[in-house]
């Protein structure tokens, strides 16, 4: 099958959110992610709780499937030989430590590329392999709140909130593979690897987009909002007979489309609203109004109404935005054989016509392919791979 990735080799040495998600992404579209593991214990996410199935984690299942796990004693010289193997039949080497443990433990972009020159070195870490920070322990809340997002995300005057999803992790690994890819696509060019060095706290700073240049231009300090938007009004939640939605009318033309479909052309109409100028302006008027009205009918009333014309949505939870026929007809929630039962886990959005069937492998148990990647890949024998076992360097 024809995935866009297909014959790319990738030794993850992450655990835990953001580097897993990095070569989550990668292994989906085809590349072979070879995940060395902890001889004890592996990826800390194995005994993440609350929740498991067969026997682990749903945490490490979330972002693990598709992938090959092999067990390495990196600290010991025969576990970094065969590590260093690897390196030489691979094209990509994924890593999460910091500064000065990444070099302590000699897998990084200097000694590897003396290995193999085509190899491309990914590193993910809190700030980054400069700077004054670069030494600090960060995880995905810490980079929120450093990062800024955090101090305006929340409702007006409440205490700020992290966003729901880890943003601050995820988005160094969603950085860290568009970088891999562009790394691989420049290789092809020039025959030789390069280091990719992702600091979390960089890709926060990255996705403020307009709220950071806001600042940059005006000295505007960005204040919590809640699902409303600083721009753009209407914008955000409402209570309705029976549920919340949303709506976001975010153009003068669907503004005035959206109040002549529930008959209230007085509101385009209203000198108060007939700019997005002005709408800002008397937003307040505007809020009251609305509020007003959606409150006359049912949520599912309005849906009916206005979804296949107008951007509004419910306000769904997660069961019920699993359930969803859309996504259901995405293969989002595809199902796979995992042990003796069946798993479903969350999908790949990356839909692509050169991949004709997506196809998704369960997470693989702790050193499941150790004999696969070290006889049929490493050409060791099979009394090599009992001694290393024996001697605990696998």
């Amino acid at each position: 099958m024809n995935f866009p990735l297909s014959g790319v080799r990738i030794l993850d040495l992450t655990q835990i959110l953001a580097g897993p998600y990095c070569t989550l992404i990668l292994a989906d579209l085809g590349a072979e992610v070879i995940k060395v593991e902890r001889t004890e214990g592996g990826d800390a996410a194995r005994g993440t709780p609350p929740h498991y199935f067969e026997g682990e984690s749903a945490y490490f299942l979330a972002m693990n499937r598709n992938k090959k796990s092999v067990t390495l004693n990196l600290e010991s010289e025969k576990g970094k030989e065969i590590f260093y193997r690897l390196v030489r039949v691979a094209d990509v080497a994924v890593s999460n430590l910091r500064p000065g443990v990444i070099e302590k433990l000699k897998v990084d972009y200097d000694t590897l590329k003396g290995i193999n020159p085509r190899i491309i070195s990914c590193v993910i870490s809190g700030y980054g392999q400069t700077g004054p920070c670069k030494n600090y322990p960060a995880f995905d809340l810490i980079v929120q709140a450093r990062g800024g997002i955090m101090s305006y995300t929340g409702e007006p005057g409440r205490p700020p909130v992290r966003m729901g999803t880890p943003m601050g992790d995820l988005a160094g690994g969603v950085f860290a593979a568009h970088g891999i890819m562009a790394a691989l696509y420049q290789r092809e060019k020039t025959g030789t690897g390069q280091k990719i060095d992702i600091s979390l706290l960089d890709c926060q700073i990255s996705l403020m987009i307009y709220r950071g240049q806001n600042y940059l231009v005006a000295g505007e300090i960005a204040q919590p909002v809640g699902s409303g938007h600083i721009s753009v009004h209407p914008h955000g939640a409402f209570k309705t007979k029976s549920f919340d939605v949303v709506i976001d009318l975010n153009t003068q033309k669907v503004f005035e489309g959206f109040c002549r479909k529930i008959g209230r052309d007085d509101l385009c109409q209203n000198p108060k609203f007939t700019s997005r100028e002005k709408r800002y302006e008397n937003r307040e008027e505007l809020y009251r109004d609305f509020h007003q009205i959606f409150l006359q009918k049912t949520g599912e009333e309005w849906l009916t109404l206005l979804e296949e014309e107008f951007p509004i949505a419910p306000i769904n939870t997660v069961d019920k935005a699993l359930n969803n026929p859309q996504i259901l007809i995405r293969n989002m929630v595809p199902e796979i054989d995992y042990g003796t039962r069946k798993l479903k886990i969350l999908g790949n959005p990356i839909k692509m016509s050169g991949i004709e069937k997506e196809v998704f492998k369960a997470p693989p148990k702790l050193g499941e392919h150790n004999a696969e990647i070290l006889q049929d890949l490493l050409n060791y024998s099979p009394e090599d791979v009992m001694n290393f076992k024996r001697d605990g360097n696998i």
